[in-house]
């Protein structure tokens, strides 16, 4: 690939390349993403708003801004109105690292906003200090059978995914990170399914690629018989959730469609 590189001088928008580039996001995410912030304080990003610009469709819009919005790029709160209404009010970030860095926050609105407000945002110095990478997972202890299962385990990678070529001084070290996993009981086939699923093209440095993987996404212990047990006196509370559709918030333990676009899908489809 050769770049034609013409500096621009007006109607330009800067990204950056933890953006354009990033490992985890879809190809529709990071597009979003740049579009997002490339449009002026105030501009409406919801699903429908989006959908009527892009050819993608509300489904795939829809979980493009999840994406976005479980990396810090996006930030989305259901607010009341003062004629009772429910609206969502959005904040996108152009860069959730350095808001992390310097400790930055949005800040704190008690007057309910509709969607297109933006409550202001402390942009962090461009010397901000890298933030320290989270360790790798550690097991309890490190036994002999979890050092045999997890060695084996990453050994057999580039069986299923050809790019995750590891040395053995690769494997030494991300070791410890599997055998946390195994000790939360996480099955072999599912630890494999988590490191070898979606990589990046190409990939250039696999261990990287897989030591990010079992820290960002290592899941909780396995909770135990009190906690599993019936709650009866507990307070069952449902988030708030936006419409796939049409962005309304409604009550509910997944995402979804509303009742009335529910209704709506239902009647189409008889």
């Amino acid at each position: 690939m050769i770049h034609v590189a013409i500096p621009h001088t007006s109607r330009f928008t800067i990204v950056g390349n933890h953006l354009a580039q990033h490992a985890e996001l879809s190809l529709v995410a990071i597009g979003i993403g740049v579009h997002i912030q490339s449009l002026p304080a105030g501009s409406k990003v919801g699903i429908k708003a989006l959908a009527a610009r892009f050819a993608e469709g509300e489904t795939r819009i829809a979980t493009a801004l999840r994406e976005l919005e479980a990396h810090g790029y996006l930030h989305r709160r259901h607010v009341r109105l003062a004629n009772g209404r429910m609206v969502t009010r959005t904040v996108f970030c152009n860069h959730p690292g350095a808001v992390l860095r310097a400790g930055a926050v949005v800040a704190p609105q008690e007057a309910p906003v509709p969607e297109e407000s933006h409550p202001p945002v402390r942009v962090p110095p461009r010397t901000a200090p890298e933030p320290p990478r989270r360790p790798l997972p550690q097991p309890r202890e490190l036994t002999p059978e979890l050092r045999r299962t997890a060695s084996a385990i990453l050994a057999d990678l580039r069986s299923h995914a050809k790019e995750l070529v590891l040395s053995e001084d690769d494997i030494e070290e991300l070791i410890p990170g599997v055998a946390a996993w195994l000790e939360r009981e996480v099955r072999p086939d599912a630890i494999r399914h988590a490191l070898t699923t979606q990589l990046p093209q190409p990939p250039k440095y696999p261990a990287k690629i897989v030591k990010h993987r079992l820290t960002a996404l290592l899941p909780p212990p396995l909770p135990g018989a009190e906690e599993l047990a019936p709650a009866a006196r507990r307070t069952l509370v449902i988030p708030l959730q936006s419409c796939d559709r049409c962005d309304r918030a409604f009550r509910s333990r997944e995402p979804g469609h509303c009742r009335g676009c529910r209704s709506e899908l239902t009647a189409a489809a008889a």
